[in-house]
Formats: C-alpha cells, structure tokens, sequence
C-alpha cells in the first residue's frame, strides 16, 4: 500500500553568478523568496562553505561576486523544480543587466 509520499530526492547544480554586482542585497532576496517557495532544503554553496539559500544573511555572507562558482543543493520532494526555477533566476541575472 503507498503512503501517497513521493520518495524525496537530492538535486546539485553548479552555477556562475552573472551579474555585474554579484549576490548583493536585492538578488539574494530575490533569491530567498523564491527559495522559500518550495518545500525542499536548499543549500548554496561557495568555496566550501555551505549556507542556507532560505537565509538572506547567509547568502550575503557568501559574498559571490561576478563570476563566482556557487553550488545549488536542494533535497526533496520539489527539489528538481526548486534547482530549476533557481537555475533560471540566476540565468537571467536577477533581472539586472
């Protein structure tokens, strides 16, 4: 018989920031409200260290500026589409040229 509870999944992506400004205040909240979306964890990571990306004053402590490597984990049930919709808001540099 099934509990109707999909089997959650690990989900890891690597991604350059973009923009010319870097991980600064707006898009990392652009970023943790989209985060905060989506059931799964979600975890940025950055040289090593790994903050929580629900955390607005965790992503700014990674200060990622343009052309840092940053590693996007998210775990479960939604954790593809939450890497996705991520994937995509850095893609489009937080709407910034």
């Amino acid at each position: 018989m099934s509990t109707g509870k999909s089997k959650s999944s690990r989900i890891t992506r690597d991604l350059v920031v973009q923009n010319k400004l870097g991980l600064h205040a707006r898009p990392a909240s652009m970023f943790v409200k989209l985060a905060t979306k989506f059931e799964s964890e979600i975890f940025v990571i950055k040289d090593g260290e790994e903050v929580n990306g629900k955390s607005i004053m965790g992503l700014m402590m990674l200060a990622a500026g343009q052309g840092t490597a940053l590693t996007i984990c998210a775990e479960g049930n939604d954790a593809q589409q939450a890497i996705d919709e991520l994937e995509q808001l850095l893609n489009t540099n937080f709407e910034e040229e």
